[in-house]
């Protein structure tokens, strides 16, 4: 049976403005970090994705080295953009990133215009698309100069190889000089993708959300449930199926200390009186910042499923907010 989506789909869904343009992207975003792999199931991956569309989650973020291996995430799109999501290209926001390492050699990795054009090419190749909606640079690059960098930006524009363009992982200091660069070149950095959860606070330390807004850009936060720290999954061990548990993940077992186990647990505890799970509060919590999406993963349905109806509650009485800000400073 042919893929159609949920004729309801963005009745419940909110759409913020990214900073002073003109697109909005849905409040809850699908990161295809990990899950989409050639290592994974791609009938789940494709359950996942079709769920989240029906739920109005229109904006699905990759990155040429998401996978495992490097690649085969954007592989999975391109798979499903063919067999379920071709009619509903136009309603799609479809991003990607490169910045670290993609293949060996000098030319596979950072942020010069041989590496950023190459590897957008590719990404384009390996999804079957024309262009990307939003096309990102992955890291700051400590040794090429930003104004390469900005200027193959403005050139993948210029070439109708991405909408878009945008930085991810920049400090304050550093959005604020990409956006000068930017603005003299004539072009606009739409985004900052960074990460941002209850657990790390770095990027208000840094003034980054403020300082976004005053360049009239808008912010994307990644990592909103510390990798799955700020759900009900770790509260009293580590499953078997859980990112920790693998040898490969992105969370090792030594970040799940005691205290942050009784921290989440007296989170959890705010969430229930809220009337929600841990992880729809700690995704209503950022949202409630005036950020213009927050990415989630996935490696069920039921999750997305949980993690959309977080919009259902994102206001905090000034009492939640106290207490909140309590058990943290614990």
């Amino acid at each position: 049976m042919p893929y159609l989506a949920n004729e309801n789909r963005y009745e419940k869904m909110t759409y913020n403005y990214c900073g002073k343009s003109g697109l909005k992207l849905p409040a809850i975003s699908i990161g295809l970090w990990h899950n989409f792999g050639g290592v994974d199931t791609l009938s789940n991956a494709r359950k996942i994705l079709r769920k989240a569309f029906d739920l109005g989650i229109t904006h699905f973020d990759l990155a040429n080295n998401y996978g495992p291996p490097a690649g085969s995430a954007e592989e999975t799109m391109g798979i499903l953009l063919k067999k379920d999501f071709k009619p509903y290209r136009d309603q799609l926001i479809i991003s990607s990133k490169a910045g670290y390492y993609m293949w060996p050699g000098p030319y596979g990795e950072w942020g010069s215009r041989k590496y950023l054009i190459s590897s957008l090419n590719q990404s384009l190749k390996r999804m079957g698309l024309e262009y990307v909606d939003i096309f990102y640079h992955h890291r700051p690059d400590p040794n090429t100069p930003l104004e390469e960098t900005i200027g193959a930006l403005k050139d993948i524009v210029r070439q109708g190889k991405a909408l878009y363009v945008g930085i991810s992982n920049y400090n304050a200091k550093q959005s604020k000089k990409a956006a000068e660069i930017a603005d003299k070149m004539g072009i606009k950095l739409l985004l900052n993708q960074y990460n941002y959860s209850l657990f790390d606070r770095w990027s208000e330390e840094d003034e980054l959300l403020t300082t976004l807004k005053q360049l009239g850009m808008g912010s994307i936060i990644y990592s909103p449930l510390a990798q799955g720290l700020l759900t009900d999954k770790y509260l009293k061990k580590i499953p078997d199926d859980s990112r920790a548990a693998k040898a490969t993940g992105y969370l090792k077992k030594d970040s799940i200390t005691d205290e942050k186990i009784a921290k989440a647990s007296q989170l959890n505890e705010i969430a229930a009186d809220r009337g929600q799970s841990l992880s729809q509060m700690a995704l209503a919590w950022i949202l409630d910042q005036d950020v213009s999406s927050v990415l989630v993963g996935a490696s069920k349905v039921e999750q997305i499923i949980e993690n959309a109806a977080a919009l259902n509650k994102v206001s905090f009485t000034n009492e939640e907010l106290a207490a909140i800000e309590a058990i943290l400073a614990e």
